[in-house]
């Protein structure tokens, strides 16, 4: 299901006339703002693997090419709606609030977390995780807590699965891979959705590779057929196209939220970049298969409707500069965080005081004495 074909023209696909209601309201002003979404957030992006090929970064995770499903879907989703990411959705992070110079203190290792969770100004934006299809359970259960909530609000102290019809007013989006598609830990968190009609959606970013590991070996059939077979509403949709991400994502965030059970986004997009820096693509992907993707790039899709409608060149450049500024204001930010206090790995790892944790902490505070009066100690 797309929107904008290929180099950007409004051409909506046959099965797009059911989402185009969706669009309703959101105008000239909204897609340039989405436009400027993602060309800041490739420009922090492109200013980590620098980072990281310098020694700055233990590790970085690129989403080059994966902007426009991530712009699309975060606008369509409410403040009152909690998002949980795998570990690229750093559109979606800036979108809900999150500054960007926390995630790049995560994998800075300056952080044991990266943002407060909790405090509003972060968007209901959980943490990231790298253990692949964690953050799926994690979702699907803090979705069955929504819907549990919603209940008793009502007086409904049941947990019977199967029962949809339960408004909660807020709803749960969960975003991982074509890879983690085939984790067990995604596969029994569409169970328990399905059972417990959770308002929730799954949204697959099909960017085609699994570190080294082509879609095709990891399913035979379209990945949004699989969440059919749980019972579960699916679409597939162009990943590249913000308005087709907006549109649905849209629709089944509602869905979810007026008591009408979970719903799965295939989003079909392109990996252009490294899985990680740890990475070497060119190791197992064809370079005919990465220019063909390069001339679907979201950003230019965007662009090109933008100019479509009458954008002029000023816009676009200024946005680049203001993009290429914040970036560069954002580096320096990075390299001047102050290192953690050894002492607070120890921190709210029980709720209350423990022996073990005691023992760990009492042997570093010696090890960090023995380097007492040495040069660079406590580095």
């Amino acid at each position: 299901m797309r929107f904008l074909d290929a180099e950007g023209r409004y051409a909506p696909s046959d099965s797009a006339a059911e989402f185009a209601a969706e669009l309703d309201g959101v105008g000239l002003e909204d897609f340039k703002a989405w436009y400027r979404d993602m060309v800041e957030t490739r420009a922090f992006d492109t200013e980590c693997t620098h980072l990281q090929r310098q020694g700055q970064l233990a590790l970085w995770v690129p989403s080059v090419g994966q902007e426009g499903c991530q712009v699309g879907l975060a606008r369509a989703s409410e403040p009152q709606d909690t998002i949980f990411p795998a570990y690229r959705e750093h559109a979606v992070a800036k979108i809900r609030g999150v500054p960007l110079v926390k995630v790049a203190a995560l994998f800075r290792g300056l952080t044991h977390g990266g943002w407060d969770v909790n405090d509003p100004a972060n968007g209901n934006f959980r943490l990231y995780t790298l253990v692949l299809g964690a953050q799926t359970q994690h979702a699907t259960g803090y979705a069955l807590g929504q819907l549990l909530d919603a209940k008793h609000r009502a007086g409904d102290t049941s947990m019977e699965p199967g029962e949809a019809g339960t408004a909660t007013g807020e709803a749960t989006m969960v975003f991982y891979g074509d890879g983690t598609s085939s984790q067990g830990d995604a596969n029994e968190a569409m169970v328990f959705a399905a059972s417990y009609q959770t308002p929730e959606v799954f949204v697959v970013q099909n960017n085609r590779w699994a570190i080294s590991v082509p879609v095709t070996r990891q399913s035979r059939t379209p990945l949004y057929r699989r969440a059919l077979g749980f019972g579960i509403r699916s679409v597939q949709i162009d990943g590249n196209d913000p308005l087709a991400a907006y549109a649905v994502g849209r629709r089944f965030l509602r869905l979810a939220r007026e008591g009408n059970g979970p719903g799965y986004i295939e989003a079909l997009t392109y990996r252009i970049g490294a899985h990680t820096t740890s990475d070497d693509p060119t190791r197992y992907r064809e370079e005919q298969e990465l220019r063909d993707w390069e001339r679907r790039d979201p950003i230019d899709r965007l662009e090109a409707y933008l100019r479509e409608q009458g954008v002029e060149d000023d816009f676009f450049a200024d946005v680049r500069a203001g993009a290429d500024r914040d970036a560069k204001r954002i580096r320096d930010e990075i390299l001047a965080l102050p290192a953690p206090e050894p002492d607070s790995m120890f921190a709210h790892v029980y709720a209350e005081e423990h022996p073990r944790i005691e023992e760990q902490r009492a042997w570093l505070a010696h090890y960090e004495a023995s380097f007492a009066g040495q040069e660079g100690a406590g580095a």
